[in-house]
């Protein structure tokens, strides 16, 4: 199969577009201009609405009595179906660390995980929020804590620490929510960029966003290259997949450090249609 070409659905409209989602409940795109504090969604006018969060916004998922879950820069908010955000719950106390990227569980659990600010400290953890409340520290030495996802059954947990130019697996346990036996199953190459963001499709695919390369890759189960997105920006953030049969793929992009007048796109949202439908995100079953 040759290269899709991803086409520009929205205007540039983030400094560091990340996280993108597909809030099924609400049948709307959502994603994150991650530096700036703000989440927005699509209008069905086809225009970004934007909502300011806090320092940070690094991840959100939706709620399952409605609403969302954001992690901000040292832990996490509820925002309610009526739009109101409840108080902060912090995760950390480490000034140099802010949250990064998460998702959500087939239990309803969003797992977060944290970076430092200067992206060489291996300071970051992986942090879970449970639907009571409580909040623990899964796992730690994380530089660049970034995509992380489960599979439809649940019982394995992929994941991406970028600087590592890998997707790990772990297997997961859904009775207590922890992941052990972790292993490498993709190396992407480094000359075409590093692993960010990723979204997981129904044929057991995972579609990673390649930062620095203009593309989303798609690895088989057995993490083998098999397709590939093209994108114009150079630094492609993250991908979901989204629509109303889950078969268009979304995906963000940063304008973070390029200098002024570099790649004019940079920053707005692209949309390919892939051939394949995603697996549903997890809903917060707080």
């Amino acid at each position: 199969m040759g290269p899709v070409k991803a086409e520009q659905l929205t205007d540039v409209c983030t400094y560091h577009g990340e996280g993108p989602i597909w809030d099924e409940p609400a049948g709307i795109l959502r994603w994150i201009d991650m530096l700036n504090g703000d989440i927005l969604h699509l209008t069905q006018a086809g225009t970004p609405d934007r909502r300011h969060v806090g320092t940070i916004a690094a991840a959100m998922r939706p709620r399952a009595g409605g609403g969302l879950v954001v992690a901000v820069e040292d832990g996490f908010v509820l925002i309610g179906a009526d739009g109101q955000a409840g108080p902060e719950q912090t995760a950390f106390t480490d000034p140099a660390c802010r949250m990064n990227e998460g998702g959500v569980d087939r239990q309803g659990r969003f797992l977060c995980g944290s970076m430092a600010y200067d992206k060489t400290s291996p300071r970051g953890a992986v942090f879970r929020y449970d639907p009571s409340g409580a909040i623990s520290r899964v796992f730690g030495d994380v530089t660049i804590s970034n995509g992380i996802a489960w599979s439809a059954g649940g019982e394995q947990m992929f994941y991406i620490d970028t600087p590592t130019e890998r997707v790990d697996v772990f297997d997961y346990d859904p009775a207590v929510g922890l992941p052990s036996g972790r292993r490498p199953l993709v190396h992407v190459d480094p000359g075409l960029g590093v692993p960010d963001g990723m979204a997981l499709d129904a044929e057991g695919g995972m579609w990673v966003a390649i930062n620095g390369g203009h593309a989303v890759h798609r690895y088989t189960a057995e993490g083998k290259l098999d397709a590939v997105v093209e994108v114009p920006p150079s630094q492609v953030t993250s991908c979901a997949f989204g629509g109303e049969n889950l078969d268009r793929l979304y995906i963000t992009t940063s304008r973070e450090d390029l200098r002024p007048g570099a790649e004019p796109q940079a920053g707005a949202v692209f949309h390919a249609t892939p051939g394949v439908r995603g697996l549903p995100i997890g809903t917060f079953a707080g």
